[in-house]
């Protein structure tokens, strides 16, 4: 868990005024993408409501919202979670992944202009140094980020759409099956890669090169569940001063 990032929640929050469902949505998803907040994680209305200073029922209009966007799990009379796929969902994920993003850059190999080519690579190492420095969480921020342009810049819009969608779901599944004891599942050459073959505009080298990278993270999963206490203050950071 990164403190800096909870201090800019809490600037963010703080310099917002009063506080949406929307905006709850956005901090929770972040956290779920980075893995701040694991499967499974349960999120009482109670305690998100004195984290974002709002009442019970912005929470909830946040909670529905992110239910329908598959990032947590609502049942009657129970307190949401945050999504803890089954076994057989993350391999169909992984599959799934692997399909839309190998055609996403197949289509986009030799189309991204040089300034979207050097976005990548500023990313790509700025991942590296995350990496080097020991920050796991702003690796996988930059890590996402890389991701997250291919589907943004996708030839085919309902294409980037379903990628946008996945890259969250893998992300979920990765935080609940990462193995114990692996403290990062980074993957020192496959970006690098990635970028050569999308520079290089051989569409079936970068396609490749995707679906080696996705299959790489899928073996880092040992597929097996475990339960984990959350401190919800500590990570969504705690507000000051913040009405609704």
């Amino acid at each position: 868990m990164s403190s800096i990032w909870q201090e800019e929640i809490a600037a963010e929050t703080r310099a917002v005024g009063r506080i949406s469902d929307r905006f709850i949505v956005d901090k929770v998803r972040t956290a779920v993408l980075t893995q701040r907040l694991p499967p499974g994680t349960r999120l009482p209305e109670v305690v998100l409501g004195d984290i974002f200073g709002v009442s019970r029922s912005v929470v909830r209009k946040a909670l529905t919202r992110l239910a329908a966007d598959y990032v947590v799990t609502q049942q009657p009379n129970q307190v949401a979670r945050v999504r803890a796929p089954s076994v057989e969902e993350t391999r169909e994920t992984f599959a799934a992944r692997r399909l839309v993003e190998g055609e996403v850059v197949a289509l986009l190999a030799g189309r991204l202009d040089d300034a979207q080519l050097v976005t990548i690579a500023s990313l790509v190492e700025r991942e590296a140094e995350a990496h080097a420095s020991g920050d796991e969480p702003s690796r996988i921020e930059h890590s996402l980020a890389i991701h997250h342009l291919l589907a943004e810049r996708s030839p085919n819009r309902v294409l980037g759409a379903m990628l946008t969608d996945l890259i969250l779901r893998t992300s979920i599944v990765i935080a609940l099956y990462k193995r114990a004891g692996l403290a990062s599942c980074y993957l020192a050459e496959d970006h690098p890669a990635l970028l050569t073959h999308l520079r290089s505009g051989k569409s079936e080298a970068v396609r490749c090169c995707i679906h080696d990278h996705l299959q790489a993270l899928e073996n880092l999963l040992d597929l097996s569940t475990r339960e984990t206490r959350i401190d919800l203050m500590a990570i969504l950071g705690q507000r000051e001063g913040v009405a609704e």
